[in-house]
């Protein structure tokens, strides 16, 4: 190929604001690599995210669900698949990258444990004393260090602004606008001492995008999962201000309709309703700012992306529907609760005898310090996915477990 054609295109011909991340201006990686002919920075972080291990890992991770309930349930790749498509719509409306918001929404997850926040909380119990587990500090391990497919690095060396994306998206770490009480996890103060991503600022508008499509999605498909689960009933939805208006205005509109169709015509009004309201909101919240860069937005003393106070109201209203009918059902919990066992049982094994771990794992492992130890078995657990996680427990215990 001519290598004037080449030249062209490794710079996105999408029309970018100037608020948004610009990759020829990009604060590089960790090792430095020499520019792609064909693609900007953005587009090879995304592109490493999609192949690799930790994103192929998502299919059999659980979202709100476990597998042998059912086919259709959602799981941490579906639901990652649905946040980037609702992100990249933000990233095209705002005038944003829409490569480097595609990225930090494809890796937003890639920390999570098996048995989604069930098994997170019995990692943090576990490593209480070494410094705890938290699902974000874990995909900056993995990006970073634990994945290991290229010959001059460990992990997959992405962008400064895609590494920022990952470990801000839901806003600074320390300062006035971090969240109270919570101290930076270990893994990202280490890795912020060797290569600073700004823990005290907000992310950019891509990362912001990322985040507030998590909520939609998630608010979104988890009432569509609880209904299919028959933990609600359609008309349950009616207490809810959001889902309960466009519930009576499908009805109106289509009184025969089956319920299936009447679900999913919900659903698919429900995310138009968010997304809308976050583009008319964070559009006029640009426009009163006027950042002239990313840096400008990165100083704001609040996030641009957002939704309106009466649909941030709604969305309160629906999350804590969701925790009390769904997250919180005595069904949901019982095998959750049994899930956070199987991995407390897990790590203390792997901690007494490393040397089961399979593998490259095990290699050193009896000599190294106990913390050190100890965030390898985590690095091990939570990786697994829910199956492999079963069938590890099978293996070392001579047990079948179930869950159910």
């Amino acid at each position: 190929m001519d290598e004037t054609i080449l030249a062209g295109l490794g710079t996105s011909l999408r029309q970018r604001a100037r608020y948004a991340a610009q990759p020829e201006r990009s604060r590089g990686r960790l090792f430095a690599e020499s520019p792609s002919p064909t693609r900007t920075p953005f587009e090879r972080d995304r592109d490493r995210i999609v192949h690799s291990t930790a994103f192929r890992r998502l299919k059999h991770k659980t979202q709100v669900f476990v597998p042998y309930e059912g086919d259709h349930y959602r799981t941490r790749l579906t639901h990652t698949i649905e946040v980037s498509q609702i992100a990249r719509a933000f990233a095209r409306a705002l005038m944003l990258d829409e490569d480097l918001t595609e990225a930090v929404a494809l890796v937003h997850d890639f920390g999570h444990t098996p048995f989604g926040h069930a098994g997170e909380r019995a990692l943090d119990r576990c490593m209480a004393d070494f410094g705890g587990f938290d699902h974000n500090a874990q995909s900056l391990r993995i990006v970073t260090a634990l994945e290991r497919r290229y010959a001059e690095f460990d992990g997959l060396n992405l962008s400064w602004e895609t590494l920022e994306g990952l470990v801000k998206h839901n806003g600074p770490l320390i300062g006035p606008h971090a969240r109270a009480g919570e101290p930076v996890p270990r893994p990202i103060a280490d890795f912020d001492a060797l290569f600073p991503l700004g823990l005290a600022t907000f992310a950019g508008l891509e990362a912001q995008a990322a985040a507030i499509s998590d909520d939609i999605a998630y608010n979104t498909h988890d009432l569509d999962d609880g209904l299919r689960a028959g933990l609600i009933r359609l008309d349950d939805l009616a207490e809810l201000e959001l889902a309960g208006s466009i519930l009576a205005d499908v009805r109106a509109a289509y009184p025969a309709l089956d319920e299936s169709r009447t679900v999913h015509e919900i659903m698919r009004r429900h995310i138009t309703r968010l997304v809308e309201d976050v583009i008319v909101t964070s559009a006029g919240a640009i426009g009163e700012l006027a950042p002239k860069d990313a840096d400008a937005v990165r100083a704001a003393q609040r996030p641009m992306i957002a939704f309106s106070p009466v649909m941030q109201d709604a969305v309160k209203q629906t999350q804590r529907f969701l925790f009390a009918r769904v997250y919180r059902c005595e069904s949901v919990m019982q095998v959750m609760r049994r899930a956070e066992r199987l991995v407390e049982e897990l790590f203390a094994r792997f901690m007494e005898r490393p040397e089961l771990m399979p593998g490259e794992w095990p290699d050193a492992m009896a000599r190294l310090p106990v913390e050190k130890r100890a965030r390898r078995v985590a690095d091990y657990l939570s990786g697994m996915t829910d199956t492999y996680a079963l069938a590890e427990y099978q293996r070392l215990f001579d047990v079948v477990p179930q869950l159910r």
